[in-house]
């Protein structure tokens, strides 16, 4: 088994190797004086096991092109399994025609991967579970509940209500519920245009209640800071969040500052932006165990089962 690490989260990509007590392997990965790609793996792969760790993070198209060039060259370097471990998989909230003449990005996107080289796709909470039919090859989609929901039976809250943000998020909220043994409500929610949402109420009670929102991801933060205001006109006593990717696009930061959320839980799937990162607001919690037990089953070919519960 050898692990090689994209530019766009080489925090994760270490501290899944530290797990595994493995070295990352060897290669250069750099630009051309014209901006183009420069990568070469600098040691034998021929028949290896081989697991490229890259986020669909900040410049998104450009670590997804890297990832496209990584996967190529293992590919002809003979490498006996090839499997993109995609912490945060990109473009996965275009996976239906929403309106008339627009892509399915994440359909392309698997189309992509299998034509690079990859074998099998290691990910974490994709935006629509489904988008693992998009894929003719394994897809092993973790989920970070565990992690998170492990973090928040420390914080010994009374009276815990878990949120979903909107009625799509349903599933997943009931889900982290029921692992906590909480309550359940929902946010109805209104989106005239894209990055634009509207709440108008809680389904549910959550006076007195302490809260946590609970979504994969947080982006432009709106939808997440009007949640918090539905929220506080219902009488919730202490409002968190937890998201599994920080995407943390535009202003989201300074929304979250200036809203009621006490703590925000994310994960390492995307590395902080500095902003965030030097934020009281936000805590990370690490997925680097989950992801080095799923390569090491992987590996061993045993189940990776599991670890999606």
């Amino acid at each position: 088994m050898k692990i090689f690490s994209g530019s766009s989260n080489p925090q994760l990509a270490r501290r899944i190797a530290g797990y595994l007590n493995i070295e990352l392997g060897r290669c250069v990965l750099d630009r051309f004086a014209d901006g183009e790609i420069h990568f070469y793996i600098d040691e034998n792969v021929r028949g290896e096991d081989v697991f490229v760790i890259q986020s669909g993070c900040a410049d998104a198209n450009f670590h997804l092109m890297e990832l496209f060039l990584m996967l190529d060259a293992f590919k002809r370097a003979s490498a006996g399994r090839i499997t993109a471990v995609i912490p945060y998989f990109a473009y996965a909230r275009q996976d239906w025609k929403d309106r008339p003449r627009v892509p399915i990005s994440a359909r392309l996107m698997a189309d992509l991967l299998e034509t690079a080289g990859a074998n099998r796709v290691l990910t974490m909470d994709l935006h629509s579970p489904q988008i693992q039919g998009f894929f003719s090859i394994p897809v092993d989609n973790l989920m970070a509940a565990p992690v998170i929901a492990n973090h928040i039976k420390t914080l010994n809250l009374e009276n815990l209500t878990i949120v979903s943000p909107d009625a799509g998020g349903v599933g997943r909220a009931r889900v982290f519920a029921k692992r906590l043994d909480a309550r359940l409500a929902i946010i109805d929610k209104r989106r005239p245009a894209p990055n634009v949402a509207q709440v108008l109420h809680v389904i549910g009670d959550v006076k007195d209640q302490d809260v946590v929102i609970f979504d994969d991801m947080v982006d432009t933060a709106g939808t997440l800071t009007l949640g918090v205001n539905a929220l506080k006109r219902e009488g919730a006593r202490r409002i968190f969040a937890a998201c599994t990717h920080p995407v943390l696009s535009g202003e989201a930061v300074d929304r979250i500052e200036k809203s009621g959320l006490e703590k925000v839980f994310v994960t390492d799937t995307i590395p902080l932006k500095d902003r965030a990162s030097h934020s009281d607001r936000f805590q990370m919690l690490s997925v680097a165990e989950l992801f080095g037990e799923a390569i090491r089953r992987i590996n061993e070919g045993s189940s990776v089962s599991s670890l999606f519960t």
